[in-house]
């Protein structure tokens, strides 16, 4: 008699899974229970209504059976609803103690009276939402087979009235427990793919955390070599001026008016630095003109005074490799000022290529170990701007023959 209700198999939950849209939204067994309480109501009143109206057997055996199933409302409510609402499988026991009471309920209801058995739609879902696929097959087993043989046994019809009853319940158990177990392994599988998307949720929060604190080191790391090659270099500029001018101030007023002119200048640089600095702009000198300019600009800071020569095509170049050059141009003058001695003399090398952009910087200074090259901040980050616009840094340094810097940038 009942069919393959199992086509509207139950909600499996899946707690946590929730979403605003497409794959994340929440599934559609999570949303709401009231309709499988409309399901059940529905169900239940069209067999009672059969119950009550059928021809066979007598009133007297309807009325117990429409008893029995009312009484099926307060225990779905009471033991039935609770346990449904919850994670399938959380509780085994309280499942096969609620489906073992609604058993008791409808197999002798069943048996008075065969229109009982259609309220098998309404019974059949619980026992899939409740327990795993081979019990819940075997619950359908008794709730398809055994109201048949009770109600033969009790009736004794004609052998033909049992055949076909038999045959319908075993076609209602057969196409129940197909579909249960079909909408089972889908919904199985769309926990599982949820689970994945959570996962990949969480990694790609996590990628996103480690992006934001990896971009947020190379930001520190940036802005720390851009106030070392500019804001530091020019206060250690306007230290050395003042240690200058406090010694001229006695002996040698016009070199000690030269060096004030010269703090000035480099001061006036310093601020223009620090403005672009704060908004993002290019360096000052580069935002002037053209490399080749900037380089001479900053040469001509230089006690004394560098000297430049550029060779090749001079072309404007993207603005990210010539901030590298000027930069390499800044950091190897300020040391060779710090470093190379009193009576130093610098010179700059700009030397453009078809693929390549090379910058020298020599002094004629006292030099440096080389085995100390990593020691020092403003070299290891020297080799770092160089790295990242993808060229290279060499540094030959020699007690008799002074320092070279060489930057090698390509030009794409």
């Amino acid at each position: 008699m009942p069919a393959d209700l199992q086509v509207e198999e139950p909600p499996r939950r899946l707690s946590g899974f929730t979403g605003t849209a497409g794959a994340r939204e929440t599934h559609v067994w999570d949303r709401a229970f009231g309709p499988w309480d409309l399901y059940f109501a529905v169900v239940w009143a069209a067999t009672t209504a059969f119950v009550l109206g059928a021809d066979l057997p007598a009133l007297r055996y309807r009325i117990p059976a429409a008893a029995l199933l009312a009484l099926l409302i307060p225990w779905y409510a009471w033991a039935g609803r609770p346990l449904l609402l919850k994670d399938p499988g959380s509780e085994p026991a309280p499942a096969l103690r609620y489906l073992g009471g609604m058993l008791a309920l409808f197999l002798p209801a069943a048996s008075l009276v065969g229109e009982t058995r259609l309220i098998t739609f309404a019974l059949a879902p619980h026992c899939f939402m409740l327990l795993p696929l081979r019990r819940a097959i075997g619950a359908m087993a008794v709730v398809s087979l055994l109201p048949v043989a009770g109600w033969s046994l009790l009736w004794r019809p004609p052998g033909h009235v049992v055949f076909v009853n038999a045959v319908g319940s075993f076609v209602t158990f057969a196409f129940s427990s197909f579909f249960g177990a079909w909408i089972i392994r889908i919904i199985e599988q769309s926990q599982e793919r949820a689970s994945l998307i959570a996962e990949l949720d969480t990694s790609r929060e996590e990628v996103a955390r480690l992006s934001a604190a990896h971009g947020a080191h190379n930001e520190r790391e940036r802005m720390s070599r851009e106030i070392h090659d500019t804001l530091a270099q020019g206060f250690t500029s306007l230290l050395m001026l003042v240690q200058a001018v406090q010694s001229e101030l006695d002996t040698d007023r016009e070199q000690a008016h030269r060096h004030l002119e010269l703090m000035a200048a480099t001061a006036r640089q310093n601020l223009a630095e620090a403005r672009a600095l704060v908004s993002g702009g290019a360096p000052a000198d580069l935002d002037a003109g053209s490399l080749p300019d900037a380089v001479r600009r900053l040469a001509a800071r230089q006690d004394p005074p560098a000297a430049v020569s550029v060779t090749g095509d001079v072309r404007p170049l993207a603005p990210a490799l010539e901030v590298v050059a000027l930069r390499s141009c800044q950091e190897s003058l300020s040391n060779a000022s710090k470093h190379a001695g009193p009576g130093a003399r610098c010179s700059v090398s700009l030397a453009y290529g078809d693929r390549e952009l090379t910058v020298t910087v020599r002094d004629t200074g006292r030099g440096f170990d080389p085995a100390a090259l990593e020691q020092g901040y403003g070299l290891r980050g020297l080799r770092a701007r160089a790295a990242e616009a993808g060229g290279a840094a060499a540094i030959d340094s020699s007690a008799a023959g002074g320092t070279t810097v060489t930057v090698t940038l390509p030009i794409r």
